[in-house]
């Protein structure tokens, strides 16, 4: 799978999400690992979700993972706990903020 196909895959499935009640400004940046390999972003402002193919550095947290994990994590397959207690998904940056991925999965 191509990181285009990934993205537009992840994409579809993140903007089905219901951000209305999420006020806060939220910035995650996924970092796709192995075949696909690519960044991109999802972001909350103003209730709005955006979800955009490119590295977001004013970001609050980056997820790191292979494209099969993200899918599983965006589809609901795969609780987000579980994959990085198990070594799946890596996080940097504010894990508080990074809980509330859960949110909008």
């Amino acid at each position: 799978m191509t990181y285009e196909q990934i993205f537009q895959n992840a994409k579809k499935i993140f903007m089905q999400a219901d951000v209305s009640g999420i006020q806060e400004h939220l910035a995650f940046q996924f970092n796709i690992t192995g075949e696909g390999e690519g960044a991109f972003y999802a972001e909350v402002k103003n209730g709005c979700l955006y979800v955009e193919p490119y590295e977001y550095y004013d970001r609050d947290v980056i997820f790191i993972c292979s494209a099969d994990t993200l899918l599983k994590l965006a589809s609901g397959k795969l609780d987000p706990v579980v994959a990085f207690t198990t070594g799946k998904l890596k996080i940097e940056g504010s894990l508080e903020k990074a809980m509330m991925l859960q949110k909008f999965l």
